[in-house]
């Protein structure tokens, strides 16, 4: 029988997968990935690291049931009709990739290829671009798409079973060695890992731990989202919307939907301004944006909850999202650092780095996004720290030079001088907000 190709992309998994039950259907699959280098260069270590440990883990997997995946390097509209021709393949199945670079990337594959390119499913419950207000415009803000996602709803979790699966083989390439990430600690990659997971952490109570940094009790599911190893239906299929927490969890999953709606429709939203009227506040430049943007990557502005967050980033590849807000509130507004230089440090170090996501929190953050914080709301990292991190357990664990400090000191360690070499505050927070807020005052009078 005539073979298909199961191209892998952002769907590292064998189960829940309705492109492989589509391949499947039509006689023997030939899985394969394909390592480009428009994708792999501008990744940081960690997440590339995670990426080969995540393809090793699905080697492994198919390799119970078959041949093992292919592997193969190259630009994806040269690599991919090559196999097409070696292997006599009938079609190419993919789950459909609706970022910027994704979509144009398979359009140009598509054009390349003398069979059918078949998209089947997505890496979300419901497809961008498959929600419209009333007026059949895309949404711009969540509430509403939210309700109109759950009103939508999605299917039950694919039957995929990789054991009925006629599986073919080709010549791989290996895997490149993991690149040297230190001392980083990145969670176990691969489909069981994701699935084991999150049956763990699935009874948690999440309304009353989600904004805890100390705590530690988040799913951290974000990250086996990011590559497909597990499938957001399936977390839906395994949450129960009557709960209270569960159905904040929901609402979680939610954003992350929304988010890629938006790069969908507005895809220059993943560099420029969604509100472009805010691209004229002023933003610190030159030696000086180095020197702030340097000490806050570094974790070293004098701010604790926010070292600790620099320092997980640095650390885990991950920050707590809670401190996520924080670092990027502290960086825009009491740094004075525009917005796109720490969601670019954010996508390079981050395991989870998704784009919809990270760049439209951060420009919710910084005030010019959909359903934008009001630019007036300006976290102050003195009081955050106290209140999502009271007893300083994370603060301490992250910042060693701090763990001998007492709370209240933890969170106002100058008070107790420089312990350690601690630094002094980069910056005064109440002059910074003002500053902000007056800048932003004075666009708006502009404007009107």
């Amino acid at each position: 029988m005539t073979p298909s190709i199961l191209w892998f992309r952002r769907d590292l998994r064998l189960g829940d997968h309705p492109a492989l039950a589509a391949a499947a259907a039509e006689g023997p699959v030939l899985p394969l990935f394909v390592l480009d280098d428009a994708l792999l260069s501008p990744s940081g270590a960690p997440r590339t690291a995670f990426l080969l440990r995540s393809l090793k883990a699905l080697d492994a997997d198919l390799r119970a049931h078959g041949p093992g995946l292919v592997v193969r390097r190259g630009r994806p509209e040269d690599v991919v009709p090559a196999l097409v021709e070696e292997a006599g393949a009938g079609a190419v199945h993919v789950s459909a990739d609706f970022a910027p670079y994704g979509a144009a990337r398979d359009e140009r594959v598509a054009q390349a290829l003398d069979v059918p390119l078949v998209r089947t499913g997505s890496p979300y419950a419901v497809a961008p671009g498959r929600l419209h207000t009333k007026t059949g415009d895309p949404y711009k803000v969540y509430t509403p798409f939210a309700r109109a996602w759950a009103e939508h709803g999605w299917r039950k979790p694919a039957d995929s079973d990789p054991g009925a699966v006629e599986w073919a083989g080709a010549e791989s390439e290996d895997l490149p060695d993991e690149p040297g990430i230190g001392d980083v600690e990145l969670p176990e990659a691969g489909e069981a890992a994701a699935l084991a997971a999150w049956e763990q952490w699935r009874g948690t109570p999440y309304d009353d731990v989600r904004d805890r940094p100390d705590l530690d009790e988040t799913s951290r599911m974000s990250t086996y989202l990011r590559w497909g190893a597990i499938h957001p239906r399936t977390l839906l299929a395994g949450l129960d919307a009557r709960n209270p927490h569960q159905a904040t969890y929901r609402r979680e999953l939610a954003w992350r939907e929304f988010y890629a709606h938006v790069l969908h429709a507005w895809p220059d939203s993943a560099r420029d301004y969604f509100r472009p009227e805010l691209r004229e506040l002023p933003y610190v430049t030159g030696k000086e944006r180095d020197r702030r943007l340097e000490a806050w990557a570094s974790g070293r502005t004098g701010f604790p909850i926010v070292d600790a967050g620099m320092r997980q980033l640095l650390g885990e590849g991950w920050i707590h999202n809670r401190v996520r807000m924080i670092v990027a509130s502290f960086l825009v507004k009491d740094l004075g650092v525009e917005w796109q230089h720490g969601a670019r440090h954010f996508m390079t170090h981050l395991v989870d780095g998704d784009l919809a996501s990270n760049q439209h929190n951060w420009q919710w953050v910084a005030g010019c996004g959909t359903d934008a914080a009001p630019y007036f709301r300006i976290f102050n990292p003195i009081t955050q720290g106290a209140k999502f991190d009271p007893d300083g357990d994370y603060i301490r664990r992250w910042v060693p030079e701090l763990a001998g400090l007492a709370k209240p000191d933890v969170h106002h360690p100058w008070r107790a001088g420089a312990p350690n070499g601690y630094p002094e505050p980069l910056v005064d927070h109440a002059t910074q907000r003002a500053e902000a807020l007056e800048a932003y005052q004075l666009l708006r009078r502009h404007r009107d």
